[in-house]
């Protein structure tokens, strides 16, 4: 069998609080979405602009984290896999790709996106600022800007 790839990552603002819910079996689950910007000029040199909405669920403790720390306006970076749910209403197929967090970045700092981030108490050392569904932690962004060129993709 061929080796796939299905790996998806976004970095924009929150549209919406997220929404946590727990499913029958006790699995927590968040869901919300966050909106990404693309800028171009136009063939007449015209600036352009559009915006994307993308679907986020975060499950388990890494839902329960941004459930509880991100808010609308907040800037984060997501990274996971892309899922399409299918089902049928009234007879009409409807059809719905989200993104399955895996690993969910916050990129600024308490007050600069909205939310009301504290972070937990610490013994000592900063506390991490990125929540990863195996490796969940809270961690602190350093003073500096983050340089996109500096991203390796």
């Amino acid at each position: 069998m061929a080796k796939s790839f299905n790996q998806a990552i976004v970095m924009g603002n929150l549209t919406r609080d997220p929404e946590l819910r727990t499913t029958p079996s006790g699995q927590s689950v968040a869901s919300f979405a966050v909106a990404t910007n693309r800028v171009w000029q136009n063939a007449s040199g015209e600036k352009q602009e559009a915006v994307e909405y993308h679907e986020i669920v975060a499950w388990g403790k890494l839902g329960e984290l941004a459930s509880q720390y991100l808010a609308k306006g907040r800037k984060v970076m997501v990274i996971g896999r892309l899922q399409t749910q299918q089902w049928e209403k009234d007879g009409v197929k409807q059809r719905r790709t989200e993104i399955v967090a895996s690993d969910i970045n916050f990129l600024d700092r308490p007050g600069e996106g909205g939310g009301d981030y504290t972070p937990p108490a610490s013994s000592g050392s900063a506390p991490k600022k990125s929540a990863k569904s195996d490796d969940v932690v809270i961690e602190d962004l350093p003073d500096d800007e983050v340089n996109l060129d500096e991203i390796p993709f």
